[in-house]
């Protein structure tokens, strides 16, 4: 086999389902923990982390046979790992691609980290807005508090 050869990875092709690409190693099994991967049967599931990008260094991917993911998981997903680039597999190829990218306002899927913000006093749906999309920093709409990306807390 030649040195080429050798330093390629081979990850078996899917025929349909979501490819969930350029993940940062340190939130692959964070993004794996909030799509519920462990809960899933009878879907083929291939994670890979560490593995070497031209682009950015070093990547995780998730391959998720037959699985196509709503608007909210999507959102879930850029919460911790904004910029992942998730490919549509159909037929073998790929028939969407998009990078996932922070809404301007989430609602419902973060909890306030103020004890004494309403949210957390009152049975009533959190609302953030997106300040900063690159660093991934929400402020919430009622107590107007700052979270940075790293003290994000996902319902």
């Amino acid at each position: 086999m030649s040195a080429e050869k050798k330093k390629e990875l081979q990850v078996a092709a899917i025929e349909n389902g979501t490819v969930i690409d350029h993940i940062p190693p340190a939130r692959l099994f964070k993004v794996a923990s909030l799509l519920g991967l462990e809960k899933m049967e009878g879907n083929t599931i291939t994670i890979g982390n560490n593995l070497y990008s031209q682009k950015v260094g070093n990547k995780g991917m998730i391959k998720i046979s037959d699985k196509f993911f709503k608007e909210e998981e999507i959102n879930r997903i850029a919460l911790v790992a904004p910029n992942v680039v998730l490919n549509v597999i159909k037929d073998y190829e790929v028939v969407e691609k998009k990078k996932v990218a922070l809404p301007d306002v989430i609602k419902g899927l973060v909890k306030c980290n103020n004890p004494k913000c309403i949210t957390n006093n009152e049975p009533m749906p959190t609302v953030f807005e997106v300040v900063d999309k690159v660093n991934g920093t929400i402020k919430c709409h009622y107590c107007e508090r700052k979270i940075k990306k790293d003290d994000i807390i996902i319902k």
